[in-house]
């Protein structure tokens, strides 16, 4: 009887290095050691071609002792064994020259081409002939023969259910056994299942329905990976078109993670079991996700970005950042020249904008081959006119997510100039010296550099283990801080890489413990000759003398931003603080240095110094009474503090931690004797409370004139920048500005 149009059946079984077998085949990311193959002639319902055996020799897989029982193998005779590229060539003729066409692949359950077959090969760049895209699940066709028999784990489950003994024969025989006995009650082969060949890029709206089984989240992705990657680490399993939804920060730029969107419910559970397999050398993490979710990343409502995906048939999207704001069309179709020609023209190319039409230096680009792709993404960091040009290979769901964050935003910035410093804890500490220190960066560097820095010392990063130092501005301040996996890999690193150039610029790398880390970014110095302490902390390095009437202007300014006794107590003990002779000066005291600022309004300041440094030579008694006066009434000195922030690996540049957005302004031009409450009443009516006013003050504590104010939300700052910029506070006009983004190193 024949079986549908298929006149041969190839019956096909593999076995793993590792211990994992059964539903969890494959999900150990073990190498196949061992196919076993036969041929059951669905004519005459006959075994056409007895049970062959191939050898597979694994790259790096060691033989388990369970896998050992399941194949009869010895290392020896593993270690004997062909590739399995060679394995699977020599499968090829066979099938092809003694086996008539048509024939399909019979497997037991989905886990031998999904989980084992098609992730292998794909690692190894090996193709695969397409008979190996269509197969016969022997599970699911036995249910369709027997809809109402009990749970099946496996072929030998079949064959008692079915009456038949297969205890002295193996897997693939009693899979024959199983098949012919099917054939000859009248089954039919018919609906085979598939594996996609390739991920297809897709789009979806914000208001479709998705099933929550069917969705999965993914972390810990290299910053580089795009939805063809991603697809490929879950090659074996069918994804929507479109199901791919790479995640990006609040910037724009990828965080490591992204949602991912199944055929089905069974492919998502499958993918599960893929839990920290990996990618290169790190490891991914899967977990379950919703619809929900999904939608909130890939999902979009703009239509000119939806028309722009949805209209064009391209392949490849190409990100471009860091355009001019007066780039035209022709300007990106010129740049990439006749070599690699964008998709449609003009109508390939989409301008990223905010919602009043400003260009905010971004754009995509459609190209209709892979080649063509890698070719304009060769362009990387070329220039156009003044500008060089980042290119980095796109999304579908990244378009829709960089469009509607720019349209939501259109004038406030979502990021602020102030970095907050983590606690110390957050990244690491101890005297384990697994640490790397570099000092000289150029202060455009970024993480690609550092690695590429780095060399061959790059794979023993920690993840999330690259710490750019900024200082208290929040500009770069030319240091890193780097987390190994070892001491040895840290001494290694710092051995060979110090004094190399990056650039013109020649790098100083020291190995440091997570305790040196931390002393440094507090102010100390680390180098050869050992650490130094921080300024104020166990010895002052330049004082500043302050003579008395500069003492009188500190409490004076301290007594107009604050009030109560505290206040004044601390606003008396400055003044007071004049008791240290200077000779050849009138009298004077020595102070550490310092801005004073309200504590609540300064990026986590460093604290009053330890007593130790009281009996410095160069910090009197009673300047250690005026900080610690300072201290009681909300203030604290800032000395040389290093702002830093840890940054996962994450986007095509590599960000930074960054707070959430908030809705913050600069204001310039404030005259020198207003305080707080003059820029409160100032804004009134935009609900700004004083605990959201930063006033600058240089270091001598006089103010220059300018501050940071952050509202309760984007549509009162929008509406006080529209409204109260120019206008007079007290008899100045005040500038008002968004805050510049820090760039992100």
């Amino acid at each position: 009887m024949m079986a549908g149009s298929y006149s041969n059946l190839v019956v096909l079984s593999c076995t793993t290095a590792g211990q994992a077998a059964g539903d969890l085949l494959g999900s150990d990311e073990s190498e196949i050691v061992h196919f076993l193959w036969s041929v059951v002639d669905t004519t005459a319902n006959t075994v056409s071609v007895p049970v062959q055996s191939l050898v597979v020799k694994p790259d790096h897989s060691e033989l388990s002792e369970e896998a050992k029982l399941r194949t009869g193998l010895e290392e020896q005779a593993v270690a004997a064994g062909a590739p399995i590229q060679a394995v699977l060539e020599q499968l090829h003729q066979s099938l092809t020259n003694g086996v008539g066409a048509p024939f399909c692949l019979v497997v037991d359950g989905q886990q031998a081409m999904r989980q084992c077959l098609h992730p292998e090969t794909c690692k190894k760049g090996i193709s695969l002939p397409d008979y190996f895209y269509a197969f016969f699940d022997l599970r699911r066709e036995f249910r369709k023969f027997q809809s109402t028999s009990p749970a099946i784990a496996s072929v030998r489950d079949m064959a008692q259910h079915l009456g038949l003994d297969v205890t002295a024969v193996d897997e693939c025989q009693a899979m024959c056994l199983v098949i012919q006995r099917l054939i000859g009650s009248g089954h039919k082969f018919t609906d085979p299942e598939t594996v996609d060949y390739k991920y297809e890029p897709g789009t979806y709206q914000k208001n479709e329905l998705m099933d929550d089984d069917t969705i999965l989240r993914v972390r810990g992705l290299p910053w580089q990976s795009s939805d063809q990657d991603i697809a490929r680490f879950f090659r074996g399993l069918n994804i929507t078109k479109g199901g791919v939804a790479v995640c990006l920060n609040p910037q724009g730029r990828r965080n490591g993670e992204a949602l991912v969107r199944f055929a089905s419910k069974e492919h998502r559970d499958l993918a599960l079991l893929r839990h920290k397999h990996h990618i290169g050398q790190r490891y991914i993490e899967v977990y379950k996700a919703t619809g929900e979710d999904f939608l909130k990343v890939a999902g979009g409502n703009a239509n000119e970005a939806t028309a722009f995906l949805r209209d064009s048939a391209a392949e490849v999207i190409v990100r471009m950042r860091g355009l001019p704001y007066t780039a035209t069309a022709a300007d990106i179709l010129n740049f990439f020249g006749p070599t690699c020609p964008v998709a449609g023209g003009e109508k390939g190319i989409l301008f990223v904008r905010y919602a009043n039409g400003r260009s905010t230096g971004d754009a995509f680009v459609l190209f209709e081959t892979e080649a063509y792709a890698q070719q304009a993404l060769a362009k990387h960091k070329e220039s156009l006119g003044k500008r060089y040009i980042e290119l980095f290979r796109s999304t579908a769901a990244e378009v829709q997510q960089v469009w509607n964050r720019y349209q939501q935003f259109p004038l406030i910035p979502t990021t602020p100039t102030m970095i907050p410093m983590l606690p110390q804890q957050a990244i690491t500490c101890g005297s384990i010296r697994d640490c790397v220190r570099m000092r000289g960066l150029p202060y455009q560097a970024t993480h690609d550099d550092v690695l590429a820095f780095l060399g061959e010392f790059a794979v023993y990063v920690r993840d999330h283990g690259i710490h750019m130092v900024l200082n208290s501005s929040g500009k770069p301040s030319g240091d890193c801080f780097i987390q190994m996996y070892s001491p040895e890999a840290a001494r290694q690193a710092a051995e060979k890489c110090h004094r190399q150039y990056m650039g013109d610029r020649y790098i100083e790398v020291f190995q440091c413990s997570g305790d040196e880390m931390n002393f440094v970014l507090m102010g100390g110095q680390l180098n050869k000759n050992g650490i130094v302490s921080p300024p104020n902390v166990y010895a002052a390095e330049a004082p500043v003398l302050l003579d008395a009437q500069m003492c009188d202007y500190l409490g004076q300014q301290m007594t107009a931003t604050a009030s109560g006794p505290a206040a004044a107590a601390a606003a008396a003990a400055v003044a007071a603080a004049n008791q240290y002779p200077y000779p050849g000066y009138p009298p004077q005291v020595q102070v550490p240095q310092m801005s004073i600022l309200p504590q609540g309004m300064m990026q986590s300041p460093r604290g009053i110094p330890s007593p130790a440094a009281a009996t410095s030579p160069y910090y009197t008694s009673a300047a250690a009474a005026a900080a610690a006066a300072a201290a009681a009434a909300g203030y604290a000195p800032a000395m040389y503090p290093q702002y830093y922030f840890p940054s996962p690996p994450v986007s095509p540049t590599s960000v930074g931690y960054y707070p959430p957005p908030s809705p913050v302004l600069r204001m310039r031009g404030i005259p020198y004797n207003a305080g707080v409450h003059d820029v409160v009443n100032f804004f009134g009516g935009y609900q700004v409370p004083p605990e959201y006013v930063q006033m600058f003050v240089d270091v001598l504590g006089r103010p220059t004139g300018e501050a940071i104010v952050t509202f309760l939300s984007h549509e009162f700052a929008q509406k006080a920048l529209l409204e109260k910029n120019r206008q007079l506070l007290g008899s100045q006009p005040v500038e008002l500005t968004p805050l510049e983004l820090v760039p992100a190193i």
